[in-house]
């Protein structure tokens, strides 16, 4: 009963298709999420989850080393963004991260590709990177 419900749940979450195309600033921000609940930004209004607190001078550093430790693939970046890629155990699906510097804090947004749902995975995924950031002290420079 077990499987044959995440079977169900699968295929109706992939029932639709790409949600969250394209990556990348628009207009000096992160772009919003799309309506479906495959996407969460730190940028949305009121904020689906709260920003990342980075400080110290190796603290973007420390951002990549946390994506890359989390089994992220940085792909892409440029003087204060970043686009990282997750691929998801069982069925190989690519989730996008990205993250934007303001300041000492980083706006993320981390959104499925494909599917309408995506059973929370982005939330969790944006979650164990703030506490392996939290986790990683700054170095003294």
């Amino acid at each position: 009963m077990k499987k044959s419900c995440l079977a169900i749940l699968v295929c109706l979450g992939l029932a639709s298709c790409s949600a969250a195309a394209g990556k990348g600033l628009e207009n000096g921000r992160l772009r919003p999420c799309p309506a479906s609940p495959n996407c969460i930004s730190s940028e949305a209004p009121g904020g689906d989850v709260p920003p990342f607190v980075v400080q110290g001078e190796d603290g973007w550093e420390r951002l990549r080393l946390a994506i890359v430790s989390l089994g992220g693939s940085i792909e892409g970046e440029e003087t204060g963004y970043l686009h990282a890629t997750f691929r998801s155990r069982i069925f190989g699906f690519v989730d996008d991260l990205e993250c934007r510097q303001d300041g000492d804090v980083v706006q993320v947004r981390s959104a499925s590709r494909v599917g309408w749902w995506d059973m929370g995975a982005n939330r969790r995924r944006v979650e164990k990177l703030r506490k392996a950031l939290s986790a990683t002290p700054p170095t003294e420079g």
